[in-house]
């Protein structure tokens, strides 16, 4: 007999297909199932009424006034139409604001009714407003039965208009319950369920919609949240375990010239954090099994020396290795960087670099190399994944800064050997452990924590509008004594338009400060053809220029020592990953370097905090933490700006750190124990980690 979780959500009282289509397209819900699993995003207290004077500024979560409609008026017109609702109560009055759905809500509200007003309060010069509030007549609201405590779900401006806002979707859970209650089996073994001291799924999965209680709601989150990572985690853990007990790794276990003479003509030694990873990689190497790490390290920290050292490994060994970077202006400057560490190897000679703006004669001669084994390391960017680029043994692949290629694209390069090669993820992105062990969990983890010797930290300040003149004298006295400047403004993708604006505005006034010839201003921008970009970025380099204007485009890739200074503008835009990266792109050579952060004068709390933040430290690990806070993993993971970069339905990577290492230590137990989860007692096990497996985004998912 069929379960009804996998009824057509049509078929719900209430529903039909016109509201069936609307909720797969705007939520994702088609079946009973999915409704089950449509968790509320908030819960608040629906016992409580408040009367309007008794609302003040500290109440910023969802509350509810009891209140008589006085006047209904739509003003403005076309986009900018609004409908305004006067209400009032014995204590005073406010307003209630709908700026969409305005036809539907017109028809609902009735002048000199009483209606329960529920809505998110905002107090603006003492006058209290709800905008875009639920409403419901008083005497319905009475005549429900009212859960103490109740969920408060996701909705879109589509489905609110067809009777499908929070209250509405409430609706369809309470009729669904009881369809559905008796098909719920339990996912868990019974030995993690007690051992974890778990609630059973099916109350679980009743007190998250309808809880009786504080506890009970707390209860029903934490067995839910606890199966979504460990379920997570399994996969993880799972690929893991298949990775390190095969033997399908290429063995390094030469140490030759290629690695020797490199190592002899270096010109400064390496740290201390830099020969602990080699010597990590190297035992790697040796294990027959293939490599998966990740490193970790800093802006300046000096991964790609690391990186070089491990590709002339391989080269002593008879393999190819090869880099792929994200942009070209970065590949380029990692061939650069590579060639002169090689000028007394044998590798001298056999570096190429290749990418989309290579011309045919070269690339034809770049394939043929890489055939017939002349060329021991690529260099490039997104075009070494290209078919035609083959190698006659490649044994070694750095991808740097890997959130920026598509899960889909780094697999690729997995695939250029009949045996996969040893891979080295690089990101100068400090990750957090716990956002490590989800994203990364099935890698193995190297950090460089320590920069090179001779670094200064680098000083920030954060400066506002009013004291832009202070920030152009600053400027003109590093230009004066020999240094370069850049100056970067956000460029986010919903508001495009108007940050290349602010940018070309922003030039427009600083060739007007510094004018040539004492200055000379540049620029570096994603509308340029990368003929103009990468001149631009050659003149700063070679000191022609001495300010390079710019978005975010020189975040990764830019290594000019001379620069000194680092200006972010808007700063309160940018995430603290992505401050934190700009600021590194200073305080690369010997001399005291800068990073303003210039803001306007209105900031949130958030971005007063993150701002604060960059000005108070330097750690790259702690910013990290910050922002997985206040932003979630996103950012981090190269995803949207916020949310976390799994589809999880109510975990969170970010404010369930203490879950995740708990759903990592049972799951790591379990797959130690039985690492295909075939012991009967871990029936259904299995199929949970099927469930989680494609929740978790990790390259190395594609080719186990």
């Amino acid at each position: 007999m069929q379960n009804k979780l996998t009824n057509e959500i049509k078929y719900l009282p209430g529903v039909g297909e016109r509201r069936a289509s609307l909720l797969a397209s705007e939520v994702g819900i088609r079946t009973f199932g999915d409704l089950l699993y449509y968790f509320p995003f908030r819960h608040v207290d629906r016992t409580r009424i408040f009367r309007i004077t008794e609302v003040t500024e500290e109440h910023t979560s969802y509350i509810q006034v009891r209140a008589r409609v006085m006047n209904i008026t739509t003003q403005g017109a076309g986009a900018k139409q609004r409908l305004i609702v006067r209400v009032a109560d014995s204590s005073g009055a406010a307003e209630l604001v709908w700026f969409k759905g305005i036809k539907w809500i017109g028809k609902k509200i009735e002048a000199g009714r009483e209606y329960i007003i529920f809505g998110k309060p905002n107090i603006f010069k003492g006058a209290l407003s709800f905008v875009h509030p639920e409403v419901e007549l008083v005497e319905h609201f009475l005549s429900r039965q009212n859960a103490s405590v109740q969920g408060v779900y996701s909705t879109t401006e589509r489905l609110t208009t067809s009777g499908l806002g929070s209250k509405g979707i409430y609706g369809l859970v309470c009729s669904l319950w009881p369809l559905v209650e008796e098909e719920i089996s339990e996912t868990l073994p019974p030995y993690i369920v007690e051992g974890c001291q778990l609630v059973d799924l099916r109350t679980a999965l009743h007190d998250i919609h309808f809880p009786p209680s504080n506890e009970a709601l707390r209860n029903a989150e934490r067995r839910l949240k606890f199966e979504e990572l460990f379920g997570i985690q399994l996969g993880i853990l799972s690929r893991r375990s298949s990775r390190t007990t095969n033997s399908n790794g290429f063995i390094f276990n030469r140490v030759g010239d290629h690695f020797r003479s490199l190592y002899a003509s270096l010109p400064f030694p390496l740290t201390d954090a830099q020969q602990r990873v080699i010597k990590e990689i190297r035992a790697d190497t040796v294990t027959g099994h293939q490599m998966n790490r990740l490193l970790q390290g800093d802006v300046g920290s000096g991964k790609t020396l690391v990186a070089l050292v491990s590709m002339m490994l391989a080269v002593d060994n008879g393999f190819q290795a090869c880099m792929m970077a994200p942009t070209e202006i970065l590949a380029r400057q990692h061939f650069a960087s590579i060639e002169r560490f090689v000028e007394n190897t044998p590798a001298k000679g056999c570096v190429a670099v290749l990418t989309g703006a290579t011309r045919a004669k070269e690339r034809r001669e770049i394939l043929a190399g890489l055939m017939d084994g002349r060329i021991k390391i690529l260099v490039g960017t997104h075009a070494l994944i290209e078919d035609t680029v083959q190698f006659a043994n490649l044994g070694f692949v750095v991808i740097d800064e890997q959130h920026r290629f598509g899960v889909e694209q780094r697999a690729k390069m997995w695939t250029k050997n009949q045996i996969a090669p040893h891979i080295l993820v690089m990101t100068a992105t400090p990750i957090p452990r716990t956002l490590a062990m989800t994203l990364y969990g099935d890698l193995d983890i190297s950090v460089i924590d320590k920069l090179p010797p001779g670094r200064k930290p680098i000083r920030t300040r954060h400066l506002f509008e009013s004291q832009r003149l202070m920030l152009h004298g600053f400027i003109k006295r590093e230009i004066a004594a020999g240094r370069q400047v850049y100056v970067v403004y956000p460029l986010i993708k919903e508001s495009e338009k108007a940050d290349y604006k602010n940018l070309y505005e922003g030039f427009a006034q600083l060739t007007d400060e510094f004018r040539e010839p004492t200055y000379r201003v540049g620029a570096v921008h994603g509308k340029m053809t990368n003929e103009e970009k990468n001149g631009n970025m050659e003149d700063f380099k070679r000191g022609i220029t001495n300010i390079l204007v710019a978005t975010s485009v020189i975040e990764v890739g830019v290594d000019v020592p001379n620069a000194t200074v680092m200006v972010i503008e808007s700063a309160e835009r940018f995430g603290l990953s992505q401050l934190h990266q700009l600021r590194g792109r200073v305080g690369r050579g010997g001399e005291q370097s800068y990073c303003v952060l210039m803001s306007g004068d209105r900031l949130t709390r958030e971005a007063k905090a993150r701002l604060g933040a960059m000005v108070e430290t330097t750690d790259g690990f702690r910013l990290a933490e910050l922002d997985l806070k206040l932003r979630g993993a996103g950012d981090l993971a190269g995803t949207q700006q916020s949310g976390e970069p799994f589809e999880l339905r109510i975990a969170s990577v970010s404010r369930d750190s203490q879950i995740v290492e708990w759903a990592r230590r049972v799951a790591e137990k379990v797959i130690t124990e039985d690492p295909t989860l075939s012991l009967p007692k871990n029936r259904g096990l299995a199929e949970l980690r099927a469930q989680y497996s494609g929740k978790e985004q990790t390259d190395f998912a594609m080719i186990s």
